[in-house]
């Protein structure tokens, strides 16, 4: 295994409050010490970090990877890429591919592709119903053997409450997660959120009722089983409310955000923008602000990427027609620090939402890399990303690593770079062009 020294770091861990200049050593994909390096430690490789951050790798729940079934908008290999890039160590994969992860040999097809790319730790999400179709239970035991950390329906509703009750209580048996975005099924077919904006523009909208009336279902069913839930994507203040008093009542229920909630509106369609045809859609300011401020208190747990590659041509199309989706897991860590500066969220909290927090969420899914991912620690896993922080990038489409790379915030300055990525002590990124930035070099004692 390579051993590694990076030096001169600010070192940020929002688990434990870490904040402070120093070094880490790494050795057998670990990080042997925080702070100085041991006497007689003679790295294979040094960084210099000066100027720069050095924080745990990102934890993004919600990455859709576009393989098997839509290696037209997204490969495997690019997506990882993609990831990397972005300072994402470790992913959730929705189990809408295709076919759908309803299967323990799709499962571990799926886990032995990705190993092999040697990018970032990938967890798949099984698929809560056999095809997603909301009829049959899947054989959860069978696949949670296969790896998969929690059982859901991606985009697709539950048509019958009855089969979602008979989930979660099959679930709460064997301690199983289930994760849902509330979306009640007939309200939710609109294309853009429900108000004067749609109704100027022509466009179907989507009310906040489609996921207040999900939630009120959702928090019915789980107060006698207590099973746990993860809510994804919440998009309304109604909805925050919901989930505020769910958990002030001592639900087991924790629940994200993606990044195109928090930082944008409905505004930001513009004239028809295709590439903002996002689900759940944009909402109002008032809905942002009531998001920001439920991430910021710790009501919602973790900020996501949302990550949904889409080709071009599936996007060259009118609004309601285009298919909805952007890529975004390379924006993540840029997204949190603009949030950071531009709602005055201490940064020390934008950075938990990406790093521990949503490693909090998976639990003991995760087995022993439970107590390991999103955190600085000694004899923890080597997963690192280093940031610079006074870089001011130009999201640029065609410079994304993502296959598909069509994305509202293109055109936009963001805060804060990812330079290099470490998963497992290995360098599985390096943004060209920053080697003098933050070299690398052999030490004399290799």
């Amino acid at each position: 295994m390579t051993t590694t020294l990076i030096r001169n770091a600010r070192l940020l861990d929002p688990a434990t409050g870490l904040d402070e200049t120093g070094d880490i050593a790494i050795a057998d994909g670990k990080i042997l010490a925080l702070g100085q390096a041991p006497a007689g430690f003679a790295p294979a490789h040094t960084v210099d970090a000066s100027g720069c951050w050095l924080l745990p790798g990102l934890v993004d729940l919600a990455v859709r990877l576009r393989e098997p079934g839509h290696e037209h908008a997204g490969m495997l290999q690019s997506e990882m890429q993609a990831a990397v890039a972005g300072g994402v160590t470790s992913l959730v994969c929705p189990p809408d591919t295709d076919p759908v992860l309803d299967e323990q040999g799709l499962v571990e097809m799926l886990q032995f592709r990705a190993q092999k790319q040697h990018k970032a730790r990938l967890f798949p999400m099984g698929a809560l119903t056999l095809g997603l179709k909301g009829e049959i239970l899947t054989e959860m035991a069978e696949l949670t053997e296969s790896g998969c950390v929690a059982f859901g329906q991606a985009e697709v509703p539950l048509r019958n409450t009855q089969t979602l009750a008979r989930a979660l209580a099959y679930a709460n048996t064997y301690g199983f997660a289930v994760w849902l975005r509330p979306q009640e099924k007939d309200l939710g077919k609109g294309v853009a959120a429900s108000g004067a904006l749609a109704t100027r523009m022509g466009l179907a909208g989507v009310p906040v009722a489609a996921e207040t009336i999900a939630l009120h279902t959702i928090f019915e069913l789980i107060r006698g089983t207590q099973t746990r839930v993860h809510l994804c994507r919440l998009s309304s203040a109604a909805g925050v409310e919901l989930l505020r008093r769910a958990k002030a009542e001592g639900l087991n229920v924790t629940a994200d955000i993606s990044i195109h909630s928090l930082l944008l509106t409905e505004d930001d369609i513009g004239y028809f923008d295709s590439s903002a045809r996002l689900i759940p859609p944009l909402r109002h300011q008032r809905d942002r602000q009531a998001l920001s401020a439920a991430l910021a208190d710790g009501t919602i747990d973790a900020l996501v990427s949302d990550h949904t590659p889409v080709e071009e041509d599936a996007k060259v199309r009118p609004f309601a027609e285009a298919e909805p989706g952007a890529s975004a897991v390379e924006l993540l860590l840029s997204a949190a620090v603009r949030w950071s500066q531009q709602d005055g969220v201490p940064l020390t909290r934008a950075l938990q939402t990406i790093t521990s927090a949503p490693v909090a969420v998976l639990g003991g899914a995760l087995g022993s890399l439970a107590n390991e991912l999103g955190r600085l620690q000694v004899d923890g896993a080597a997963d690192l990303c280093l940031v610079n922080p006074k870089a001011q990038w130009h999201v640029d489409a065609s410079t994304l690593y993502s296959q598909a790379c069509t994305t509202p915030f293109a055109g936009s300055d963001l805060p804060a770079q990812v330079l290099r990525t470490w998963v497992a002590g290995e360098q599985v990124f390096c943004r060209p062009g920053t080697e003098g930035a933050a070299a690398s070099e052999q030490s004399q004692a290799a």
